[in-house]
C-alpha cells in the first residue's frame, strides 16, 4: 500500500483535528499551521509539527497559498489536505501544489474547475440527461431580464458558493435588484468570484446528497445518501443517513446518477452529488461538492467506512479497497450542528469565551470538534462549535440518544443553539419526517415559543433554589470566606435569587446542613444536596432529584438544566464597584452600538439622514454571515463613528442618534 510520509493540514478547527487522527491511524506524521488567534488549538497541540502563519486575517494566514506551499516545502511535507471550506474548493491552490512537487488530496484540478462553477456544472451535468432545474445565466441585466421567464420563488446563488453561503430567496421581482447585489458582495467576499446566477426554486423539496468515493484508477462508488432538509437560511443543521423520505428504487438511482456524473469527470477523491427532492421523489441535480463534507460523520457510522482515510490513501495513488456491493447502510445515524448563535435574538452570532465546557461521553455518540476545554470563540471564523452524532439500531433510538446527548453538553459564557436543537429533534414533524428545507424558517417563530414554552416548564423557581443551595454550600466549603466566618446568611435567612429576568425571594425556615427547608410565596421547599463538587450539584427537591451544571462568571452564575441556560446572581452579595459603571450594550437610546464583534462592511446612512425605527442603519460581517444593524428608535444621524472595514464589537458605537425636531 501507498502511503505519505507526512502530510500538511491546511485548515483549523474540528476538520483540522479530523484529518490528524486519521492520519496518525495510517502512520502519517502531520502538520499543521495557525493564526495568532490558534496559537493554543487543539489541532496545534496534537500535529507532530506546526507552524505561525500569519494574523488573524484569514487573506494573511488560512487563504495565503504562497505562506501554505513555503510551510509545506519547510516541513518536507509529501501533501497537502485542505478539509472543508477556506481553500478546499481552490484550482489555484492545486497548481501550486503540482508546480511544486506536492500531492493535492482531493480531485484534480479538472473537476474542481468545473463543479466549482455552479453555471459550468449544470451545463455539464444537463448533457448526462441528469434531472436539473430551470435557470438563468449571464451579466446581471440578462438576469433581471429572463428571471421573468421563471416561475417565482427564484434562487438566487453564488456561481462559485458552496455550504450554504450566497444563496438569497427572492419571492417577488421587487426584491431582484437588491438581492443580485448582496448576493455578489457575499460571493466576492467568500469565493472570490461576484458571478451569480438565478435558478427555480422548488417548494417544499427534500435535500438529500449521495456520498461519492473515486480512484486515480477509474474506480467510483457511492456511499448511499444522507438527508440534509433541516436547514436555516440554506445552513445546514441536523443530518442524517439512511433517508427516511426515499423508498430504494429512489435510492439507487440517485446512487447511479451521482456515479455516473462522477465518472464522467474522471473523479478521484471524496466528494457529494446533491440533490433536491420533491414531494413526488423526483430529483433534480444541484451541485457537486468536491471535497469532504461536514457531515461525513453520519456516512461513516452507517457504511463503517473512514472517509478521511479513503480521501488520503486513493490520493496516494491506491486503489479503492471497496467494490459497490460491498458497501451497505447499517441502522441510523444522525448530526447535529452547535453554533455559537442566539435562536432567542434572531440566530445572531455569539463570539466570547467559553467559560466552562462538558461534553457528553456516551459510548454511542461521537462528538467532532476541536475544543476539549474551555476556549474563545472569534468572530471571524464560522460559528460551528462542534457536531454531536448518534448512532443507533433505528430512526427513533438515534433521536432519542441524540437528545439525551444534547441535553447534557455543557457550553457556558457563550449563546449556543443547543436548546432549539433539541426542540427541532422534539417536534413531531421531524419525527414524523414532515418537513422541507423550508421547514426551520417557516417554523422559527413557533420554535422560539416552544423554547420560551419548554423553559419555563422546567421550574425555575426550582432551579433558582437549587443554585442558592450549590452558591451556600460552596461558600461553606471555602475556608477563607468571609461569609462563613460571620454566618452571615445564618443571621439573615431572607435570600433573593435573580434568574434571568425574574426574581425569587427564599426565606429559610429550617437548616440541618445538607437539608434545608424553604419557603417561597407560600410555598414550602424541602431541600437535599445529594452530591456537589465543582461546577456540579445533584440536589433533592420536593423529592425529585436534579443534576445541574453551575460556573461562576463574574457576578454571574451560569446554570445548565435540560438544554438550556439560565443566568442567576445574588444581589446580597458584594461586587467590584465597576460592576455598577457599565454601559448598557446593543442598540439602545442615542447610540446604536454593533450587535456582536466582528467587520464592518457596509454603512447604509449618511450624516444628518431622518432615518425610521427599523431602517437599515449597517451591515456587520460576523462568523462567516452578515448581520444587519437597525435603527431602535426614529431620529437623525447626527454623526458615523466607525469606518467600512473597521473590527468593531459590542462596545463599539456605530452611529449616534438625535431627536427629529
Amino acid at each position: 500500500m501507498k502511503i505519505f510520509n507526512k502530510i500538511l493540514i491546511a485548515n483549523r478547527g474540528e476538520i483540522a483535528v479530523r484529518i490528524i487522527k486519521a492520519a496518525h491511524d495510517l502512520g502519517i506524521k502531520t502538520v499543521a499551521i495557525f493564526s495568532d488567534p490558534d496559537q493554543n488549538a487543539l489541532h496545534v497541540k496534537m500535529a507532530d509539527e506546526a507552524y505561525h502563519i500569519g494574523s488573524k486575517e484569514l487573506h494573511d494566514s488560512y487563504l495565503n497559498i504562497d505562506k501554505i506551499i513555503e510551510v509545506a516545502l519547510k516541513s518536507k511535507a509529501d501533501a497537502i489536505h485542505p478539509g472543508y471550506g477556506f481553500l478546499s474548493e481552490n484550482p489555484k491552490l492545486i497548481e501550486a501544489c503540482l508546480q511544486n512537487g506536492i500531492v493535492f488530496i482531493g480531485p484534480h484540478v479538472q473537476a474542481i474547475k468545473l463543479m466549482g462553477n455552479k453555471v459550468e456544472s449544470r451545463a455539464f451535468v444537463a448533457n448526462l440527461k441528469v434531472p436539473m432545474t430551470k435557470g438563468v445565466t449571464g451579466n446581471i441585466e440578462t438576469l433581471k431580464k429572463e428571471a421573468r421567464n421563471i416561475p417565482l420563488p427564484l434562487l438566487v446563488k453564488a456561481a462559485a458558493g458552496g455550504g450554504g453561503k450566497g444563496m438569497r430567496l427572492v419571492k417577488t421581482l421587487d426584491e431582484l435588484d437588491e438581492t443580485i447585489e448582496s448576493t455578489s458582495r457575499e460571493a466576492l467576499a467568500y469565493f472570490g468570484n461576484a458571478e451569480v446566477f438565478i435558478e427555480q426554486f422548488i417548494e417544499n423539496p427534500r435535500h438529500i446528497e449521495i456520498q461519492v468515493l473515486g480512484d486515480k484508477q477509474g474506480n467510483v462508488i457511492h456511499l448511499f445518501e444522507r438527508e440534509c432538509s433541516l436547514q436555516r437560511r440554506y445552513q445546514k443543521i441536523i443530518e442524517e443517513s439512511p433517508s427516511p423520505t426515499l423508498n430504494q428504487e429512489t435510492r439507487l438511482k440517485m446512487g447511479a446518477s451521482a456515479v455516473a456524473i462522477s465518472k464522467a469527470i474522471g473523479y478521484d477523491s471524496v466528494g457529494t452529488i446533491e440533490f433536491l427532492v420533491d414531494p413526488n421523489l423526483n430529483y433534480y441535480f444541484l451541485e457537486m461538492n468536491t471535497r469532504i463534507q461536514v457531515e461525513h460523520p453520519v456516512t461513516e457510522m452507517v457504511t463503517s467506512v473512514d472517509l478521511v482515510k479513503e480521501q488520503i490513501l486513493v490520493a496516494a495513488g491506491n486503489p479503492l479497497r471497496f467494490t459497490q456491493d460491498q458497501i451497505v447502510q447499517k441502522g441510523h445515524a444522525i448530526e447535529a450542528r452547535v453554533y455559537a448563535e442566539e435562536p432567542e435574538f434572531d440566530f445572531r452570532p455569539s463570539p466570547g469565551e467559553i467559560t466552562f465546557l462538558k461534553q457528553p461521553t456516551e459510548k454511542s455518540i461521537r462528538i467532532d470538534t476541536a475544543l476539549v476545554e474551555p476556549a474563545t470563540i472569534h468572530s471571524f471564523f464560522d460559528p460551528m462549535i462542534s457536531k454531536v452524532i448518534a448512532y443507533a439500531p433505528s430512526r427513533e433510538m438515534a433521536i432519542e440518544k441524540l437528545i439525551h446527548a444534547l441535553n447534557h453538553y455543557i457550553i457556558h459564557g457563550i449563546g449556543t443553539n443547543i436548546s432549539y436543537l433539541i426542540e427541532l429533534l422534539n417536534s413531531s414533524y421531524f419525527i414524523n419526517n414532515q418537513i422541507s428545507t423550508k421547514f426551520c424558517d417557516l417554523q422559527i417563530e413557533a420554535f422560539k415559543q416552544n423554547i420560551i414554552n419548554r423553559k419555563q416548564s422546567l421550574k425555575p423557581e426550582e432551579l433558582a433554589l437549587a443554585y442558592l443551595m450549590y452558591h451556600l454550600e460552596s461558600t461553606r466549603l471555602k475556608p477563607n470566606s468571609i461569609w462563613n466566618q460571620m454566618g452571615y446568611w445564618r443571621v439573615n435567612p431572607a435570600i433573593e435569587v435573580f434568574s434571568n429576568e425574574n426574581k425569587y425571594h427564599f426565606r429559610c425556615i429550617e437548616n440541618n446542613g445538607h437539608s434545608t427547608t424553604w419557603n417561597f410565596e407560600n410555598q414550602t421547599f424541602y431541600c437535599k444536596i445529594l452530591d456537589i463538587k465543582p461546577n456540579f450539584i445533584r440536589v433533592e427537591i420536593n423529592n425529585l432529584c436534579r443534576k445541574i451544571y453551575l460556573s461562576e462568571a463574574g457576578q454571574h452564575t451560569w446554570l445548565s438544566f435540560g438544554g438550556h441556560i439560565f443566568q442567576m446572581k445574588r444581589n446580597d452579595l458584594l461586587y467590584p464597584t465597576d460592576f455598577y459603571n457599565t454601559e448598557e450594550q446593543g442598540e439602545a437610546g442615542d447610540k446604536i452600538f454593533s450587535p456582536m464583534p466582528g467587520k464592518l462592511i457596509k454603512i447604509q446612512v449618511n450624516q444628518g439622514d431622518n432615518v425610521k425605527k427599523g431602517q437599515k442603519i449597517a451591515v456587520v460581517e460576523a462568523m462567516k454571515m452578515e448581520n444587519q444593524v437597525t435603527a431602535p428608535r426614529d431620529g437623525i444621524i447626527e454623526e458615523i463613528k466607525v469606518t467600512v472595514g473597521q473590527m468593531v464589537d459590542g462596545s463599539q458605537v456605530l452611529v449616534t442618534l438625535v431627536e427629529e425636531e
